[in-house]
């Protein structure tokens, strides 16, 4: 089969023909129909970000597609079925997975990281963490729900505590932080978009936003949130991974007031810890999706609920991978989210 294969920070990924993937009696064989590309596979490529399986790796971790092979021990899928496979199976058995925190599971497994990924025409997956995927969703489209909208789901629903008529900052309008903004205004909330980019705020409007602040123009993003609320946010995304981001985050918030921090950085961030103290602010950390929330996500995005074909803005060949990481590298303020189908 025809695979994009990761060779290291010093070259980069290269199309080669590879053994198509045994599976396990436990296993299905996807033939992907689409995998999208992510800013967590930008890491490994360019910023040497490791990966737990040493290069050379498959990577690609937002898959959708048809099955084509069942393990013996298989009972729920057939073939030919439609299926969505989240960016991360879990072992179902730890002490995480056993009181519903599946989504830090001690033995996690992310494909394009621990195991070969999706850039590829087949990949192999334990069946007990697919999901039939229904007639509805466009197929191609929808492989970003398993990433792109199932983290910010987790971090709106689970970890954000959202409820109807709180007030919300979303800092970052990428791929991520539009879905951040779609999910938390589907929730009640009433949602404020910071961006530096006039284009991304357009479009956190058309998802939900009902104030945007533009970080450029109006650097103390803290007290133009604290005037359209009348005192802060009542919880606070920051969707980027920068120290710089999540202090201002923090600082759009009221007294107990919440900030979840999605975005990745290895740097460190300094918060005022009198602040955290006196006015009961919490600091939560969002990674990731619990399996147990993709049947929820899945149905509304099925439903209308929340949007998924709008969110994919350009496709590309597996042969043209590259191109779809330079679209990523250039910030292009029309590109939401990129999927390539093998």
């Amino acid at each position: 089969m025809k695979a994009s294969v990761f060779y290291g920070k010093e070259i980069g990924l290269k199309i080669e023909d590879v053994p198509k993937p045994k599976i396990k009696p436990n296993e299905i064989l996807v033939k992907v129909a689409a995998c999208g590309v992510c800013h967590t596979d930008l890491h490994y490529i360019d910023h040497g970000v490791p990966t737990f399986k040493k290069p050379p790796l498959i990577l690609g971790h937002e898959a959708s597609g048809w099955v084509a092979e069942i393990g013996s021990e298989v009972k729920d899928f057939k073939s030919g079925d439609k299926v969505l496979l989240p960016a991360v199976v879990t072992c179902g058995y730890c002490e995480y997975c056993r009181t519903g925190r599946e989504n830090i599971c001690k033995n996690m497994v992310m494909f394009g990281n621990t195991i070969d990924g999706a850039y590829a025409e087949f990949v192999a997956a334990p069946a007990k963490d697919a999901f039939h995927f229904p007639d509805e969703i466009p197929l191609e489209e929808g492989s970003i729900i398993a990433d792109a909208i199932s983290t910010p789901y987790h971090a709106v629903k689970n970890r954000g505590n959202v409820r109807p008529g709180d007030w919300v900052v979303v800092f970052g309008c990428g791929g991520v932080g539009v879905n951040a903004i779609q999910l938390a205004a589907a929730s009640g909330a009433s949602v404020i978009a910071v961006d530096v980019m006039d284009a991304k705020l357009e479009l956190a409007r058309s998802m939900g936003a009902v104030k945007t602040v533009n970080a450029q123009t109006d650097p103390d993003v803290g007290k133009a949130v604290r005037k359209i609320t009348g005192g802060g946010a009542d919880t606070a995304f920051e969707i980027i991974g920068n120290p710089m981001t999540i202090q201002a985050a923090f600082n759009c918030l009221r007294a107990g007031g919440r900030l979840v921090v999605v975005g990745y950085s290895e740097k460190d961030v300094t918060l005022s810890a009198s602040r955290i103290m006196f006015r009961e602010m919490e600091v939560i950390g969002s990674l990731g999706c619990r399996p147990c929330d993709y049947p929820r996500l899945i149905e509304m995005a099925r439903t209308g609920k929340i949007k998924v074909k709008e969110l994919v803005t350009s496709k590309f060949k597996l042969e043209d991978i590259n191109k779809a990481f330079d679209l990523l590298r250039n910030k292009d303020p029309k590109t939401i989210r990129s999927i390539v189908i093998p």
